[in-house]
């Protein structure tokens, strides 16, 4: 203070002089100058949250109240924020509900959902019973939620253009999916919407990725039994999304990223980065204060922000990992002149990047995001649900079997590497009650439980509820697989037969219904491949079968906690001769009372 010059006069003053310069102040703390600071806090809550204006304005008047007191103003802040939200809610939740005008009628609060967070998708079923369309209140605007048939063809096909994701599912998603296909409208969509239908028909992708399917499947087979002969109880689940990205990486990335074998801690910590930002994200839709908690950098969202820079530095490298070996390939094929021909589609994407300025490396890795959740999640998710649901109906666990068997004509002792190369898409065609059974599986746990919009216009459903411009509405395929006026009374029973006709499978119309959203060639020869392989060397028991499974509640159904099971069937030698039988009583690994083949020998 001395170096400055500053003095003070007599202690308790309100004067102090600087360099000559005498300023007033309060010792107290002057409570103009703490009004004007909460007023700023309250003006940047306002609006990053975008609160109606007159909301605003009720904040600040709350505000000017704390000016007798600093500390009176500093712990009034919170409460005067959360009386804000409830005032503006109820009265906008009161307008709401004495509205008629054709109206979806009102179920609640959209708060009742962040209440239900953990069995979101039980409690809009419980909504769904009672209304097939119906919508939550929030400040500014309705959320219409529908399980009606009619609706969803119309929003999904009649009336496609308008409802598109909107600015408030846009502006949730951006920061994990960026400009990706899931999180924008218009041009963009569109763009990446022909690139992938262009890139997922062409035959060199689709002979590439069978080829894939098939050798990671024997990788995932292998796995299992290593699994099994260490008498360790597996979760499933963690092996088929590994398995699934080491696909997605090889088919969509060019790639080989052996995330199945464990050792690479790298791509570990991408995918618990990638999963649990989807689950952080998804609840923004039901935390009216996520803004503002990224705003502060605290809670979920500063983990996001962690979560996110992981995965960036994954996918970036991953980008200019990719540009070095096309450039490296482009130099010795061009010295050996053989073709170019790229495989993967990421390769294409950078082909095509070369012609287009706007593909950008931040526009490749929103793209590349969006590949993956489609890719992996969905068909991992999947596949998961169905050997749960196969543990649970023993009998269509070896139904399933049998027909694996005949449409393979095994009648070799084979290894897996040879009977993965008998699934020739010929030999799929012919497991129609697989189809059907995995199908099954689809309509009750879907891989996107639901599904939001939103309507640039004001419009009326089939149903003849009026929709508001600005209105999200969401389509819910996991409430729609248990409504009976769907399905019928045995809405919530596993049934694949429902889907076959003289033992062929027939689709149902979209009308009687749920849209799946992916490539469905694509994705079912994934999931064929997969189960009938690890079907036909094994069986399978959960270790708890009186538990049921639940979900994380995220943008796609995973299951929570895993699929913990156990080996119950495989291959024992007798007499050390190559003759094999199958085990037929259930019994744990740690029983040792089942043998296994040596890695090196045939397995049947």
């Amino acid at each position: 203070m001395k170096d400055q010059d500053v003095k003070k006069s007599v202690p308790g003053s309100s004067m102090i002089e600087v360099d000559g310069v005498v300023y007033e102040f309060s010792v107290k703390g002057s409570p103009e100058m703490q009004m004007v600071a909460l007023q700023s806090v309250l003006m940047v809550l306002s609006n990053e949250m975008k609160i109606e204006r007159d909301i605003a304005v009720i904040f600040l008047l709350m505000g000017s109240l704390a000016t007798i007191s600093y500390p009176l103003a500093l712990l009034g802040l919170p409460l005067y924020v959360v009386v804000g939200f409830v005032v503006a809610s109820v009265v906008t939740y009161v307008r709401e509900l004495m509205s008629d005008a054709h109206r979806p009628p009102v179920a609640g609060p959209m708060i009742n959902q962040l209440i239900n967070f953990k069995r979101l998708f039980d409690y809009q079923i419980t909504l769904a019973r009672k209304y097939r369309t119906y919508r939550l209140i929030t400040d500014s605007h309705s959320e219409v939620y529908t399980a009606d048939p009619l609706n969803v063809e119309y929003i999904l096909k009649t009336n496609f253009p308008n409802y598109g994701k909107g600015e408030y599912n846009c502006d949730i998603m951006k920061d994990l999916f960026g400009d990706g296909i899931f999180a924008v409208d218009g041009k963009k969509w569109r763009h990446q919407r022909k690139l992938a239908s262009y890139e997922f028909s062409a035959k060199v992708l689709r002979d590439f990725s069978s080829n894939v399917f098939r050798t990671n499947a024997a990788k995932l087979a292998l796995k299992v039994y290593k699994e099994a002969l260490a008498n360790r109880e597996m979760d499933l689940q963690d092996l088929l999304m590994k398995s699934a990205m080491d696909t997605m990486f090889k088919v969509g990335f060019g790639v080989d990223l052996d995330t199945l074998s464990g050792s690479d801690e790298t791509s570990n910590q991408f995918i618990k980065a990638f999963d649990d930002s989807n689950v952080i994200v998804y609840r923004r839709y039901v935390d009216v204060f996520w803004k503002v908690k990224r705003f502060l950098n605290i809670g979920l969202e500063r983990n996001l922000k962690d979560n996110i820079k992981v995965i960036d530095d994954f996918v970036y490298k991953l980008i200019r990992r990719k540009r070095e070996q096309m450039r490296y390939e482009e130099v010795s094929m061009s010295k050996n002149n053989l073709p170019g021909a790229k495989e993967d589609i990421l390769s294409r994407f950078l082909m095509e990047s070369e012609k287009d300025e706007e593909m950008t490396d931040k526009y490749l890795r929103d793209i590349i995001l969006s590949f993956l959740i489609a890719g992996k999640d969905s068909s991992a998710n999947t596949l998961a649900w169905f050997f749960y649901m196969l543990c649970k109906h023993p009998l269509i666990q070896e139904k399933v079997l049998l027909e694996v068997k005949l449409a393979t004509e095994v009648t070799d002792q084979l290894s897996v590497d040879e009977f993965v190369h008998r699934l020739t898409e010929a030999t799929l065609d012919r497991m129609q009650y697989l189809h059907a059974a995995l199908t099954e599986t689809l309509r009750l746990y879907p891989a996107v439980p639901v599904d939001g919009k939103n309507s640039n216009e004001d419009d009326v459903l089939p149903d003849g509820h009026k929709i508001k411009k600005g209105d999200g509405i969401s389509y819910m395929p996991y409430a729609m697989g248990r409504m009976t006026y769907i399905w019928g009374e045995d809405a919530e029973e596993f049934r694949p037969g429902r889907w076959l006709e003289n033992g062929v499978f027939k689709a149902k119309a979209l009308s009687n219904s749920l849209p799946f959203r992916w490539d469905l060639e694509f994705a079912y020869t994934q999931m064929k491949i997969i189960a009938s392989t690890l079907l036909f060397f094994y069986g399978f028991k959960l270790i708890d079968d009186k538990r049921d499974a639940t979900y994380r509640t995220m943008f796609t159904l995973h299951m929570d906690k895993g699929l913990i099971l156990f080996i119950s069937r495989c291959v024992i030698w007798a007499d050390g001769r190559h003759q094999a039988k199958r085990e037929n009583r259930w019994c744990r690994p740690e029983s040792k009372t089942l043998h296994f083949l040596e890695l090196n020998q045939p397995m049947l």
